[in-house]
């Protein structure tokens, strides 16, 4: 099982984003069969079945062992992965898209570039997966809690200055055998847990 599985095709993230489908999947973080999944939550196990082979078609889902009563098959599955995020991969032409935005300060830029993070580097990492190979990240996440908007000013004319210095030390446009990374930097306020208890209500 993977930590984070990135969905891709529109039907895979239709069935993921199916209210029972996304329950039979969180019940799958450990192996279960169908019988057992529709005692747990009270559904038919004909109706389980067949959101469990939708799910086994989109590979959400796969085999984790067969057992043999009499002569009966039991199936027991698992989920693919503990979590799963859908790629803006999976919008086609609508998707998010940062090149659309022309205010680089707007929220909207700053959600299509998080988006294209998201597919970007979903797909490199399927790549990496399927090739058995680790694939080299930097993620950088904090806090800061600034004193006044003059300070948060300060701080973002300081935070450009030493990233563009960087930039230009370690840039190199004809280095043999070098490659391109791409470097974000995002800032937004934190929510507050009571905002977001709010939004759930």
């Amino acid at each position: 099982m993977q930590d984070v599985e990135v969905i891709v095709e529109p039907e895979a993230a239709a069935a993921a984003l199916d209210p029972v489908k996304a329950r039979l999947l969180a019940e799958l973080s450990q192996p279960a069969s169908a019988a057992a999944l529709a005692a747990r939550l009270g559904m038919p196990r004909q109706k389980v079945n067949y959101h469990l082979r939708a799910l086994e078609a989109h590979g959400l889902v796969a085999v984790a062992e067969e057992r043999r009563w009499g002569g009966l098959t039991e199936r027991r599955l698992v989920a693919t992965a503990a979590s799963y995020v859908v790629s803006p991969a999976a919008l086609g032409p609508v998707a998010c898209d940062p090149d659309r935005s022309r205010d680089r300060l707007s929220a909207s830029y700053a959600i299509a570039v998080a988006a294209r993070v998201v597919r970007e580097l979903g797909a490199l990492w399927r790549r990496a997966c399927r090739e058995h190979k680790r694939l080299a990240t930097l993620t950088l996440d904090t806090e800061i809690r600034f004193r006044s908007a003059a300070e948060r000013a300060d701080f973002t004319h300081e935070l450009t200055a030493a990233i563009a210095a960087l930039a230009a030390k370690y840039h190199d446009e004809v280095a043999p055998g070098g490659r391109r990374h791409r470097v974000l930097l995002v800032a937004h306020p934190t929510p507050s847990k009571e905002r977001e208890d709010a939004t759930c209500h």
